[in-house]
């Protein structure tokens, strides 16, 4: 298997001063993508509204893929960009990227025994019928609750990573 180049790591864009100019590893992110049970994915309704839910899936070769029912497909056929989070807000993490049916018999195989191993199931599904996120911008931070009066602080930390086009 091939490795793949992590992404370019930079700050967000915060005003000047706010940030301290440390960066968190890609590897502190995809860990946590990785070991994550549930995925918070948001894309857009036919309506334009959005669109927020829980799900499982699995972060495999710097894609995660998950599987939904008509409705969001419904959603990507008209909009395929997605965000996915995940469930702290003390250890973020923020993917965006666009969202695709995998059709690829192989992954989809690889995909479905991990996701049958994460979550101890049996699930049965084809080709077809899992959905690939692949990133094109993250973001990750940890709020450490070091601020005043206990607040929490994240310019340590804030860490924006750009992906190479694929």
């Amino acid at each position: 298997m091939n490795q793949l180049p992590d992404p370019i790591a930079d700050r967000p864009a915060i005003p000047a001063g706010y940030l301290e100019d440390k960066r968190l590893p890609w590897s502190w992110a995809e860990k946590r993508l990785q070991r994550s049970r549930s995925y918070w994915l948001t894309t857009v309704t036919t309506g334009g509204r959005p669109h927020s839910r829980p799900y499982w899936g699995v972060w495999l070769d710097r894609t995660l893929y998950f599987s939904s029912g008509s409705r969001i497909r419904r959603h990507i056929q008209k909009a395929p960009e997605i965000s996915i989070h995940l469930e702290s807000a003390d250890e973020c993490v923020i993917v965006e990227g666009s969202v695709a049916l995998e059709t690829d018999a192989t992954r989809h195989a690889r995909v479905l025994a991990c996701y049958n191993e994460k979550y101890d199931w049996n699930m049965q599904a084809g080709p077809g019928e899992f959905y690939a996120i692949k990133p094109r911008v993250a973001f990750g931070w940890i709020c450490d609750g070091s601020g005043e009066d206990g607040g929490t602080i994240f310019q340590h930390s804030a860490t924006r990573w750009t992906f190479p086009a694929s």
